[in-house]
C-alpha cells in the first residue's frame, strides 16, 4: 500500500475503503471509543475544527491542548546543545501557568564508552533512557521533545510513560526545519 501513489483517493470520499487497507473499519472505529482516546480526539478537534487550523503556533497549540487535557506538569526533554532555547520554552510555559521540569540529554553524566561498547570516546554522552526515567519519576503529564538526536529520540520515546510530542526536531543542516530540504523539489 502506498497512499501517495494512489490515483483514486477513494478514502477522501467517505463512500468506501481502499482495497489495499488491512484494517477493518468497524474494529478501527471501536478503538476510538475508549475514554482516553475520546479525550484526545476531542481536544485535537477543538484545535483544528471550525476554521481554527492555522490560527495558532505550534507552541500555542501545545499550551491549549495541555489545558484541554488538564495537563499541569510539562516535561522538556532537550538536547544540551539547545539549553538556551529550552530555557526560553520553560519560561514561556511557566508564564502561562504550567509547572515545568526540564531534563537535559546529559542527565546522569554517563561516558559514551559506558553505553556504547564500540566507542572509545570517554566524554559525556547523551542518555535518552535516563531522560525518560527521570521524566517518568517526575510524573509529568506531557513531555515536549526538543532537539533530541536521531536514534536517541526513539530511545527516549520508547521509555516514556506519558504522552509526548515533538516541539523541535533536530536538523543541523536546515536550521531544525527538515521541510527546507524539499522546498525546491518539483512534484
Amino acid at each position: 500500500m502506498n497512499c501517495i501513489d494512489c490515483i483514486d483517493k477513494i478514502c477522501r470520499k467517505q463512500t468506501s475503503s481502499c482495497t489495499m487497507e488491512r484494517l477493518k473499519k468497524y474494529e478501527n472505529i471501536h478503538l476510538y471509543k475508549n475514554f482516553s482516546t475520546i479525550e484526545v480526539v476531542d481536544a485535537a478537534a477543538q484545535l483544528v475544527d471550525n476554521g481554527r487550523a492555522g490560527k495558532l503556533s505550534r507552541v500555542e497549540e501545545i499550551m491549549e491542548f495541555a489545558r484541554l487535557m488538564h495537563y499541569q506538569k510539562i516535561g522538556l526533554a532537550y538536547c544540551y546543545g539547545m539549553e538556551k532555547q529550552a530555557e526560553k520554552f520553560q519560561r514561556l510555559f511557566r508564564k502561562n501557568g504550567f509547572e515545568v521540569t526540564a531534563i537535559s540529554c546529559s542527565v546522569g553524566g554517563l561516558k559514551q564508552s559506558e553505553v556504547n561498547s564500540k566507542s572509545c570516546i570517554h566524554k559525556v554522552t547523551c542518555n535518552p533512557i535516563g531522560q525518560a526515567y527521570q521524566l517518568n519519576t517526575e510524573k509529568v503529564d506531557l513531555t515536549l521533545v526538543i532537539g533530541i538526536c536521531m536514534g536517541h529520540d526513539i530511545l527516549l520515546q520508547r521509555n516514556l510513560n506519558m504522552d509526548f510530542t515533538t516541539l523541535v526536531v533536530k536538523d543541523r543542516v536546515f536550521s531544525h526545519n527538515p521541510l527546507k530540504q524539499i522546498e525546491d523539489i518539483e512534484v
